[in-house]
């Protein structure tokens, strides 16, 4: 399985729900970047991601995107494969 990172905040929704999600579909280790804590990790996470908005989402090298893009992936049939690569 890649590693999947994610950044987040302590009181957001929907990195709750990516969470559970992932682990779901049995994801054990998520390494959590949380923006909240570092203001150095917030703009670094708007430059590579070109977002503003957590969760930010990453499977090994791929950008997924937030909770709505990850269910969507889920959805299509498509996040099962990208975990299992």
């Amino acid at each position: 399985m890649p590693p999947i990172k994610m950044y987040c905040t302590a009181v957001c929704p929907y990195c709750t729900m990516a969470e559970r999600l992932l682990i779901k579909k049995g994801v054990v280790d998520i390494e959590k970047i949380r923006v909240d804590l570092d203001p150095a990790q917030m703009q670094e996470m708007m430059r590579i991601t070109g977002r503003r908005t957590v969760p930010q989402i990453y499977i090994g090298d791929r950008h997924v995107g937030g909770f709505d893009d990850l269910s969507a992936l889920d959805a299509g049939g498509e996040l099962e494969p990208l975990l299992a690569a």
